[in-house]
């Protein structure tokens, strides 16, 4: 039986990649953004993930089409970059709404399918933001440490009904993401520009989509998947292991400069 994939994010960058690898293993991939632009010989479909009834309409029509899902990927989301100070609280809230609640909505409309079924898989793409804190992107950081603890705690209660939970966690990815950030004006953060550009600087560096996408297909076909799956340059994937291992005040100064303060 063709497996059957849902896809966010999927008009563009790791989503758009992640649903052209399904696609070409042989999977019947739904490719669902705001656009329902979608790679060739994916479904497109039109779902908002920061609105609730988009969200539930979209799942359903995907089970009403064939019947099972066996694979939630979300990829949709966007970054907000300035001062915590500074950074009104409507952003903020956007940023949220898209990057943890729009997962939360996708999960909590696949999984009544995922319990009857027995099986599917839960893949949710965090950020290497998500373990470091990165300045002057402290909300989407926050979004992305939210996904963290969801996606752990999600794992033990969907257990025992079969249905699997990966969290990834991604470095710098070239993609349309760094053009479509949301900046904000730094203020009294002079330190906001350097940081910003340095952090831009190293996204257009960073390593293809399609890479990702291979990581997210192996995920997808491991028969005990990993909890937790970083991908990106060792460079910055060794920051997560510092971390871990290094008292703060060894960590911090190291990281300051990678981070461009």
């Amino acid at each position: 039986m063709q497996k059957v994939a849902l896809v966010t994010g999927g008009s563009a960058g790791i989503g758009w990649a992640t649903s052209t690898r399904l696609q070409r293993a042989g999977w019947q991939v739904v490719s669902a953004s705001r656009s329902s632009k979608a790679p060739s010989g994916c479904e497109g479909l039109a779902i908002d993930v920061a609105d609730d009834s988009s969200v539930r309409e979209g799942v359903a029509h995907v089970l009403n089409s064939y019947g099972r899902l066996d694979a939630v990927v979300t990829c949709a989301g966007w970054g907000v970059a300035g001062a915590v100070e500074h950074t009104p609280l409507g952003d903020a809230k956007d940023q949220f709404e898209a990057n943890f609640w729009g997962t939360v909505r996708v999960v909590q409309a696949a999984l009544p399918a995922m319990r009857s079924q027995g099986a599917g898989h839960l893949v949710m793409l965090s950020s290497i933001a998500g373990c470091i804190g990165v300045p002057f992107q402290a909300f989407y950081s926050a979004s992305k440490f939210a996904i963290e603890g969801f996606g752990e705690a999600l794992a033990y209660e969907v257990r025992p009904f079969g249905v699997k939970v990966t969290i990834v966690e991604p470095g710098n990815v070239r993609t349309e993401f760094t053009e479509r950030r949301r900046v904000l004006a730094a203020g009294a953060y002079p330190a906001q520009a350097r940081a910003v550009a340095k952090m831009e600087r190293d996204e257009r560096d960073g390593v293809s989509p399609e890479r990702v996408a291979g990581t997210l297909y192996k995920v997808l076909s491991a028969r005990r998947p990993p909890r937790r799956v970083s991908v990106g340059k060792a460079s910055e994937r060794v920051g997560l292991l510092a971390k871990r291992l290094l008292p703060y005040a060894m960590f911090e100064p190291a990281a300051r400069g990678s981070l461009g303060v």
